[in-house]
């Protein structure tokens, strides 16, 4: 699984094939911590992070939910930059 940015110590990737599932989604990984987060509502739906993490990925997500529904289309990889 590609990891599309890595920041704070949280690792986020998207799955790239095609027996992947809606809703788009991302896996966050933090730690021994570990979810999944729709992206166009940045609502977890499996899984658990630390609630300062979770915030900190909200955030991110809000920055590039464009960017990342682009990749979920398309299944192009790229790199997304991380929160400073």
């Amino acid at each position: 699984m590609p990891i599309l940015s890595q920041f704070y110590g949280i690792i986020i990737k998207m799955y790239f094939q095609q027996s992947e599932h809606n809703p788009p989604h991302i896996h966050v990984a933090y730690g021994g911590y570990v979810a999944e987060f729709n992206i166009k509502t940045s609502q977890i739906m499996e899984g658990k992070l630390p609630p300062k993490e979770t915030a900190l990925v909200k955030i991110w997500l809000k920055l590039h939910r464009n960017e990342l529904l682009e990749i979920w289309d398309t299944q192009h990889f790229k790199k997304i930059a991380p929160l400073k």
